[in-house]
């Protein structure tokens, strides 16, 4: 049987060389962005991770060429000496602080095989095209840069030799341009390491929180190579993936908020009295950030507004309907305002909590959208029983926040 997940030998920055190399994950700059970013900046990842940056405006960023330059320059940084391979498999120790909150979690490589039966539990669908493009990012480079976010359930034996690993000096320590402190220790003992992989080993199943695609792009290559190699074992690097793994109860969801551009052809009045059909409204003086589950804030015309769902419309059993994105959207989104489909809809914009209430405000203010909901956050217990539910969140359900950092370590398929 193989192993959930397994130390592996990382490709990661020389000593000295982090703060050059170090760059957001790739889906969340755009080509332009990005362009900018790493001007100035030979090393930075972003030139893997984003190679269209180094090849003229006009390139369709999945062109076979974009896939070549990133192997160009990922060998580039090796033989530059700016990345290198450990000697020997490790584990790896990574701590992210955005402001108070801290949260320290394990690089591994885990288990293709245990994401294929589920035991490395999937909570969305993922798209065709996505999919397509970290296969051949991945095959390009024969590694996986960009690791996923996973999380285990509680295990505080693991909690425990994870803070103790950041007692040590740290083999990396990068403040990113937005603030975020990332910081990586090597983890080279390896009675401590087959304990880690022990504790993994017994539990019931991980959570993928972010990167379902990267994940789903693994399966494809591990099935892809196993099928062409006659001398497959189960040991090939091929057979697992990146991932850095956090504790449940460590991980920040934020809220994922929702801005609608019209009324639906109701007026304000006629707006109000439906919503009261399944909930409470009552006018708030300032911001309504919501406290708890089944409450939501609302900006309309100016004014906040505090709604409660009705607990009678809260269904007990269903993991996904009884999420609040779920009970606003079946009560409120779509028979009220006609969005029944927000992966679609044009009239349905999402606004992660990172940016603010006076983001909703901004946009509704401006004329632009005319009213906007405030959620709670979802919760990673809700995320965890609807994953072992085999079902999906809806669209646009969780943000995490602080993001992982490219090129702190990558996990090499040779």
């Amino acid at each position: 049987m193989p192993h959930l997940i397994r130390p592996f030998t990382g490709l990661r920055p020389a000593p000295g060389r982090a703060t050059e190399v170090a760059a957001p994950p790739y889906d969340v700059l755009s080509t332009a962005e990005a362009r900018v970013r790493a001007e100035g900046r030979p090393w930075s990842f972003l030139h893997i991770s984003k190679p269209e940056i180094d090849l003229p405006p006009e390139t369709d960023p999945y062109a076979p060429e974009v896939y070549a330059k990133a192997a160009e320059n990922l060998q580039r940084m090796i033989e530059a000496g700016v990345l290198k391979r450990d000697d020997s498999a490790c584990y790896y120790a990574y701590r992210l602080v955005m402001g108070e909150h801290s949260q320290i979690g394990l690089v591994a490589a885990a288990s293709v095989a245990d994401y294929d039966t589920n035991r490395i539990r999937k909570h969305e669908f993922t798209r065709p095209d996505k999919e397509d493009d970290r296969v051949r990012q991945i095959d390009a480079l024969d590694a996986q840069t960009g690791p996923v976010l996973l999380a285990y359930p509680s295990a505080p034996e693991v909690d425990a030799i994870l803070v103790q690993a950041c007692t040590a000096q740290p083999d990396a320590d990068v403040t990113a341009e937005d603030g975020i402190r990332h910081t990586l220790w090597v983890m080279r003992d390896a009675a401590i390491n087959e304990k880690l992989t022990k504790a993994f080993d017994a539990m019931h199943a991980i959570y993928i929180a972010d990167g379902h695609h990267r994940s789903a792009s693994a399966s494809r290559i591990c099935a892809t190579r196993k099928a062409a190699n006659l001398a497959h074992s189960g040991e090939e690097s091929y057979n697992y993936f990146l991932s850095v793994i956090f504790p449940h109860h460590q991980m920040k969801i934020m809220d994922y908020n929702r801005v609608i551009k019209d009324l639906n052809g109701l007026d304000k009045a006629t707006f109000l009295q439906r919503i009261g059909d399944c909930f409470s409204v009552e006018n708030v003086t300032g911001q309504m950030k919501p406290a708890r589950p089944n409450e939501f804030g609302m900006y309309l015309d100016g004014q906040w507004y505090r709604l409660a769902i009705r607990p009678e419309l809260i269904p007990t059993q269903d993991p996904v309907a009884r999420l609040d994105v779920s009970l606003l959207q079946n009560h409120l989104i779509a028979p009220v305002l006609g969005i029944a489909d927000p992966r679609r809809d044009k009239r349905i914009d999402f606004v992660g909590g990172i940016r603010g209430l006076a983001e909703l405000e901004k946009r509704v203010d401006s004329g632009e959208m005319a009213v906007a909901f405030a959620l709670f956050a979802t919760r990673m217990e809700d995320l965890m029983a609807v994953a072992d539910a085999n079902e999906v969140m809806p669209p646009k359900s969780t943000w995490f926040e602080p993001k992982l950092a490219d090129g702190l370590v990558s996990h090499v398929l040779n």
